[in-house]
């Protein structure tokens, strides 16, 4: 069970340092990804995002609150994919305390009417930890003139 502990941290741990993700949605028949920075509450279990009313993901979670968040360092060669369920609220007291610099680009402050609060609620995710650029290109390169397969990092599915 301590393995099993140790991914989830991993899942947890990359995200936050990671901060920003693409959060894919479904419209219909068809996916549709955008940037969002993600606060990670692991003690909530839970992602939070600051939305606007007016926007098509929020109507698209209404329709259907299966997502994804996509992480991405590809300097460093670390990854984490993370399914969840979503839900939209407008919950005042965490848009305040959600409510940052980056937020300032879209509302002049958390008393705009039309923030709304997008939770996603974790139920699976995998992660790819890898030694970063430098050293995979090492190590393929090495995998390449010889018969074994290169240790590129760690990879593994998590229950959230």
């Amino acid at each position: 069970m301590a393995h099993a502990t140790d991914d989830q941290d991993k899942v947890w741990d990359l995200a936050s340092d990671i901060g920003f993700c693409m959060l894919t949605t479904q419209n219909g028949s068809d996916l549709r990804a955008r940037p969002m920075a993600a606060n990670a509450e692991r003690d909530e279990h839970a992602f939070y995002f600051l939305t606007d009313a007016e926007s098509h993901k929020d109507e698209e979670v209404a329709r259907n609150p299966s997502v994804c968040l996509a992480f991405a360092d590809s300097k460093n060669q670390k990854y984490v994919s993370i399914l969840g369920t979503a839900e939209v609220s407008n919950d005042r007291e965490k848009i305040k305390e959600l409510f940052a610099v980056p937020a300032k680009a879209w509302w002049d402050s958390a008393d705009d009417p039309s923030i709304r609060v997008l939770k996603v609620t974790p139920s699976f995710a995998e992660y790819w930890d890898s030694p970063g650029t430098a050293i995979s290109y090492v190590k393929m390169a090495a995998a390449a003139v010889s018969s074994a397969k290169p240790d590129m990092g760690d990879n593994a599915s998590v229950k959230l």
